[in-house]
C-alpha cells in the first residue's frame, strides 16, 4: 500500500472503552491493512466500578486502554478530565482541535448526540466544534489548520435515541477476532463491574448490522445531517 493511500482514524470517546466497543472492529480492520488509528479518551471512565475507588479504577482503566489499543494496533491518548464531570468549554474544544491539527486524521469517529450519559452527549458537542476549529485557518494555534474530511458516529447502546445507522462497514474474520480480544482486557466489558454483557451485546450487534446488507458482520455508523444507506467495505 502506498503511503498516499493510507488513512488515519481518530476515534474520540468520552471514556476508555467507548470507541473500542463501538468502532474497534473497524479500527482493527484498518490497522491490519496498514492504516493508522488513534484512540483519544477524554476521561478514563474511572467512576464506573462499584468496588474500586475512582483513583484505583482510573489506574486500571488506563492500563486496560493501553493494552486494548496495542491489540488493535492503535495509538492511545488521554485528556485530563473526570468521569461524569466532562465539561463543554472552549478550552477543551481547543485541546481536541490541537490534537486534530497534530495528528491530521482523515476520519473522525465519535459519539452520537443523543445519549443517556451526559459525557457522551458532551463529547459529541466537543468534537463537532473541535473539528471546525481545527480546520479553520483563521483560528491561530501552535500548529497549522487541518480539516478532517470524514466524520462518523458510532453505535453505543447508551446513545440510541434517534440513532439510525447509515454506513455499514464489513468486518472480516481476522479483524473480528482481534477486536474481541481487545475488548476482553477491559473488566467492565467482561461484565465484572455492573454485570452488563458488553462483549456479547456488541458481538451480536455486528450480526444484526451485517445481515440486512448481506455482510456476515458489520459495524454501523451515522453521518452528519443524515445520509444514504451504504454497504461499504471501507469508509
Amino acid at each position: 500500500m502506498a503511503s498516499s493511500d493510507k488513512k488515519h482514524i481518530l476515534a474520540i470517546g468520552a471514556h476508555a472503552g467507548d470507541q473500542e466497543l463501538t468502532a474497534g472492529a473497524t479500527i482493527a480492520k484498518y490497522t491490519m491493512e496498514g492504516h493508522k488509528a488513534t484512540l483519544l479518551h477524554l476521561t478514563p471512565g474511572e467512576k464506573g466500578h462499584p468496588r474500586l475507588t475512582p483513583d484505583e479504577y482510573r489506574k486500571q482503566k488506563i492500563e486496560e486502554a493501553y493494552q486494548s489499543a496495542e491489540i488493535l494496533g492503535a495509538d492511545v491518548r488521554f485528556l485530563d478530565y473526570k468521569d461524569a464531570e466532562l465539561p463543554v468549554t472552549e478550552a477543551i474544544k481547543l485541546e481536541v482541535a490541537d490534537i486534530i491539527r497534530e495528528l491530521k486524521p482523515d476520519i473522525l469517529i465519535t459519539h452520537w448526540k443523543n445519549s443517556i450519559h451526559k459525557d457522551h452527549a458532551n463529547t459529541h458537542l466537543i468534537v463537532q466544534d473541535a473539528r471546525f476549529y481545527a480546520g479553520l485557518k483563521t483560528i491561530e494555534r501552535p500548529l497549522p489548520h487541518h480539516y478532517a474530511g470524514q466524520l462518523y458516529y458510532s453505535e453505543n447502546w447508551e446513545d440510541m435515541d434517534d440513532f439510525v445507522p447509515e454506513v455499514f462497514i464489513d468486518i472480516p474474520e481476522d479483524a473480528y477476532e482481534t477486536w474481541v480480544k481487545s475488548l476482553s482486557v477491559y473488566a467492565f466489558a467482561r461484565g465484572e463491574t455492573y454485570g452488563f454483557p458488553y462483549i456479547d451485546y456488541y458481538k451480536a450487534l455486528t450480526v444484526v448490522r451485517g445481515a440486512p446488507v448481506y455482510f456476515k458482520r458489520a459495524q454501523g455508523f451515522m453521518v452528519p445531517r443524515g445520509g444514504l444507506n451504504k454497504r461499504l467495505a471501507y469508509f
